[in-house]
């Protein structure tokens, strides 16, 4: 036979000495005050309740909560019933020694970036940090009850793993209106942002026996791992003024490339149009290519860039999100591939997760199809215009000599320095004094000049110019 007792603190009555058992509830009580469990403002059960869980006189109870109230920890408030009012003062625990600050990594391992995240820094000017302070909450809020007040009960059930179709409705539309892609909403495939992208395409490309992506050099580090953790060979393809060399590509044979055309990381060079009608044959030849799209609608006084995808439909896995455009928390990004390879990525995804969350994809295509999408997008273009000139005039007065690349477009410049010394060991040092700042030579596969890759989306005028600052003052001390 099972003892006696309560879900509430998980009370067992058997553990009462007998004839004690009011007191013994009203110290179990005040231990769960004092530790946190009942917390100020919490109510107690109503005796009745309680004392019919422990199976147990009312009174029991009764006397417990009176020795309670006695002791000041509780107070009876009428029909709101008994309210935990105050916890007994209980010595502090001296505080444990601060942890020493992480080191710079300096050796960029898998965990690289989670490290670099981890670390705390006075001023953080790492790339690939939108905008977070610019969330638009009360938007996301309106649209968030105005879906909600649509759903009926199915819409709470397990959907389409390729995604909800009004949000692969409204991405479509957005592709056509801002990147030039026509593309039919039941070709789009809902992700967990441009990292699952790439995950799903590694697993489909696997199995029809590609296992080689040739990527720009330099290119992202992170998106580089990201392909390696999926066993695919990354070898560097070098990019120049124009962007991608495509002789080099057709050289070496490979049978996938992944580019960002629009804005390459890190250079923020445009692939112009002789390569990419170079691209184009190579692909049409038998090459397929992987479009990161990852921050193509930040540009500043520029035309827009067309996606490859718009031409080269059934040559080009089309990756894209909402990571720089509003946060990377939400993980919600689109994949678009060739006929070919839709129906394995649409069961690599149900495989994966059967599909996104339905409620995040709901909300954001409301921002989408009201407009509100597009304001954020044109606020944050001025907000990013003021900061990318802030740095540049920063870049200027504290590291003269420095070569600014990339600033017609995206969140980061590269800058690159004459001279042979280590950009990691410059990192380093400006890491020591308070500033986050990312390596040229992390992303780089081939040897090059040293440079930084410095974000200025996330940043205020003021952090970003006493950050370059600092950046100065490290260069002029190795």
């Amino acid at each position: 036979m099972t003892s006696p007792g309560s879900d509430f603190l998980q009370l067992d009555i058997a553990d009462a000495p007998p004839g004690g058992r009011a007191a013994w509830l009203a110290e179990r009580l005040r231990l769960a005050i004092a530790d946190g469990r009942l917390p100020v403002g919490g109510r107690l059960p109503a005796s009745r309740v309680l004392a019919a869980d422990l199976r147990v006189s009312r009174g029991v109870v009764t006397e417990a909560y009176q020795r309670l109230a006695e002791d000041g920890h509780v107070a009876g408030r009428g029909r709101a019933g008994t309210i935990v009012v105050s916890a007994p003062v209980a010595a502090v625990p001296s505080a444990p020694p601060p942890e020493p600050p992480a080191p710079f990594p300096v050796t960029p391992g898998v965990d690289v970036f989670d490290t670099l995240r981890a670390a705390r820094a006075r001023i953080d000017l790492s790339s690939g940090v939108p905008d977070l302070a610019a969330f638009p909450r009360s938007a996301w809020l309106r649209a968030e009850r105005a879906v909600l007040g649509r759903l009926v009960p199915a819409d709470f059930g397990y959907g389409d793993p390729r995604g909800t179709p009004v949000l692969r409705a409204a991405v479509a539309t957005w592709l056509a209106r801002n990147r030039g892609i026509r593309v039919d909403p039941r070709e789009v495939v809902i992700v967990a942002g441009v990292s699952q992208s790439l995950g799903l395409l590694a697993q489909v490309l696997r199995d029809n026996g590609i296992t080689t992506v040739a990527v720009e050099d330099p290119c992202s580090l992170g998106v580089r791992q990201h392909l390696r953790n999926w066993r695919l060979d990354t070898p560097p393809v070098r990019v120049d003024d124009a962007g991608l060399c495509v002789d080099e590509l057709s050289a070496a044979g490979h049978p996938a490339v992944l580019l960002t055309p629009a804005h390459q990381f890190p250079t923020g060079v445009v692939l112009d149009g002789v390569r990419r009608r170079a691209l184009r044959g190579w692909a049409e030849a038998g090459g397929l290519i992987i479009e990161d799209d990852y921050d193509a609608e930040h540009r500043y006084g520029r035309p827009p860039v067309p996606a490859l995808r718009a031409t080269l439909a059934e040559h080009v896995c089309y990756a894209g999100s909402v990571s720089k455009l509003l946060a990377p928390a939400l993980r919600i990004g689109w994949l678009l591939v060739p006929a070919r390879y839709r129906e394995a990525v649409t069961a690599a995804k149900r495989d994966a997760d059967l599909g996104n969350a339905a409620l995040p994809q709901l909300v954001l295509a409301e921002l989408m199809s009201s407009g509100a999408f597009e304001r954020q997008l044109r606020l944050l273009r001025r907000r990013h215009v003021r900061r990318r000139d802030a740095m540049i005039a920063a870049i200027e007065r504290h590291l003269p000599g420095a070569v600014v690349h990339g600033a017609a477009a995206g969140l980061h410049l590269m800058v690159t320095f004459a001279g042979s010394f280590s950009d990691v060991d410059l990192a380093a040092a400006a890491f020591a004094r308070g500033v986050k700042v990312q390596p040229l030579s992390w992303h780089s596969q081939r040897e090059g000049p040293p440079g930084l890759v410095l974000g200025y989306a996330a940043s205020a005028v003021g952090d970003i110019e006493e950050g370059i600052a600092a950046v100065g003052a490290a260069l002029r001390a190795l």
